[in-house]
């Protein structure tokens, strides 16, 4: 397995949740099982980068290591870039980008993405992505969903319905539908390099910031996942689902 450091950046001003990371869930914050995570992916080293100190101290309490970062972000990939500058990290580390509200990952995908960009020199970034089999999903914006080259090379990801079924063709579509996962491996330095890339029209209209990397003709791998991820957490439905999930089977349910 290739080498690898995780790094978790954690907002506290989410819009749709404010504060999630230090939201409890199955007893813990929500953070802590994302660094849990992290941890069992085989990481040689797990970074949590945060803009709140409500944050970087309850890092501090799971003796996880943290790094303070600029509260005027606008993406979770600027964030990491900031943390290659401070900690100083090698040009050709590999960081994955796990994102503070995904405490469902499972550890393995964080191995595999890192693993797809260590096989493929030529990409700067790697991501997954899923088989979409429901029509409600590939029409659901805010599930983005993306096309590939036949090796594997990221076309374009969409928060629209991508391809079009322009002939119906329900049995093709599903074929080759797939939704992205929002998990990312990149060099530490193309993260460098990554706020001086040009702006991005396309990353402004569909409020993806792997856009701004694509537009500028940067090579993204993509990968199917060896495994199907669990909810991420945007609202509070979204943690009362988690929480469902890592609910343990009651003992009727084994009867």
């Amino acid at each position: 397995m290739s080498p690898f450091i995780v790094v978790i950046p954690a907002r506290h001003g989410s819009t749709r949740l404010p504060g999630k990371p230090l939201l409890p869930l199955a007893g813990r914050p929500v953070i802590e099982h994302v660094w849990r995570r992290a941890g069992e992916s085989g990481a040689r080293r797990v970074i949590i980068a945060t803009d709140h100190a409500a944050i970087a101290e309850q890092a501090d309490r799971l003796g996880a290591e943290c790094c303070m970062t600029d509260a005027a972000h606008a993406s979770g990939t600027e964030r990491i870039a900031e943390v290659v500058d401070r900690c100083g990290l090698d040009t050709a580390e590999i960081i994955v980008n796990l994102q503070g509200d995904e405490p469902l990952m499972p550890p393995g995908l964080l191995a595999q993405v890192a693993g797809t960009l260590a096989a493929t020199p030529e990409a700067s970034m790697a991501t997954l992505a899923t088989a979409i089999h429901d029509s409600d999903e590939l029409h659901d914006p805010h599930a983005v969903k993306l096309v590939t080259d036949h090796s594997g090379r990221a076309l374009y990801f969409s928060r629209a319905a991508i391809p079009r079924d322009r002939e119906g063709n329900s049995a093709r579509l599903r074929e080759v539908a797939r939704r992205h996962l929002g998990i990312y491996a990149y060099r530490a330095g193309f993260l460098r390099d990554y706020a001086s890339l040009p702006a991005s029209a396309l990353e402004g209209i569909e409020q993806l910031e792997q856009l701004r990397a694509l537009e500028a003709g940067v090579v993204i791998q993509v990968a199917d996942a060896n495994e199907q991820p669990g909810p991420g957490i945007d609202t509070a439905a979204d943690l009362a689902l988690a929480e469902s999930a890592m609910r343990p089977p009651s003992s009727e349910e084994h009867q």
